[in-house]
């Protein structure tokens, strides 16, 4: 059982913060899922077509991420969110990449909302994970480089467990050490907003949109929210 927290700090710079965590145990990621490759083909098909394109940083949702990253002292045209740098690779390549099922899945639901989306396998976190700011003494492992270190610097917004630094600057990279792989059977999604108010049907409807793939290839799945209101949420499927 794992639970997430959103420290009291982080809802005091960012009110308007909501965070869906879509659960998921016993996930099949050997298998097809074809309901995925369909969902990124298809956003494939409509940039070339000219009927979609990816929200940039001109749309308000890149744009509080932006504002966001400014705030806690990241430059975000260097360091981009994660949603923000999947769009640009997307418009720029026409093509997402291609990760493993699970990873293709919430990489298809966050760049067609426009909302940054991650992933932890549960297996590999350690205690409780807290979304808060930084003290620049923990460590962090960037994905796809085991031999790495780094340190956030202080005031950063990151998820941290009780061994180290899960993402950096909020949802920029995850670590190497909770990434999802094909074996991964106890996962658990993000999807962000910094304005519910505005934003919190997408929200909504991206997690459910994200659920709906997982769900023909895991035993169980579920939804749970983080907000002002309910600042805490055990990652339960």
């Amino acid at each position: 059982m794992t639970v997430f927290r959103i420290a009291p700090a982080v809802v005091d710079a960012f009110p308007g913060t909501r965070i869906a965590l879509v659960t998921a145990t016993g996930l099949r990621g050997r298998e097809p899922w074809p309901h995925t490759a369909d969902a990124v083909e298809r956003l494939e098909r409509g940039l070339a077509d000219g009927t979609w394109r990816p929200a940039d940083e001109t749309d308000p949702r890149i744009e509080a991420w932006h504002t966001a990253y400014r705030s806690f002292g990241t430059n975000p045209r260097r360091v981009r969110p994660s949603v923000d740098a999947l769009g640009r690779r997307l418009a720029k390549k026409a093509a997402l990449p291609r990760i493993n099922p699970a990873v293709d899945s919430y990489n298809a639901v966050s760049v067609r909302h426009g909302l940054p989306a991650g992933a932890f396998d549960l297996d590999h976190v350690t205690g409780d994970v807290d979304i808060r700011h930084a003290e620049g003494h923990e460590t962090f492992t960037p994905l796809g480089e085991p031999g790495s270190v780094e340190h956030p610097a202080p005031g950063e917004i990151v998820y941290a467990d009780t061994t180290g630094i899960l993402t950096r600057h909020w949802n920029h990279r995850d670590a190497h050490r909770t990434r999802v792989t094909e074996d991964s059977t106890r996962v658990v999604f993000v999807l962000e907003t910094l304005h519910a108010d505005r934003d919190g049907h997408l929200l909504d409807t991206a997690a459910e949109e994200l659920r709906a793939l997982l769900a023909p290839h895991a035993a169980r799945t579920a939804v749970h929210l983080l907000d002002a209101h309910h600042p805490r949420a055990i990652a339960t499927a």
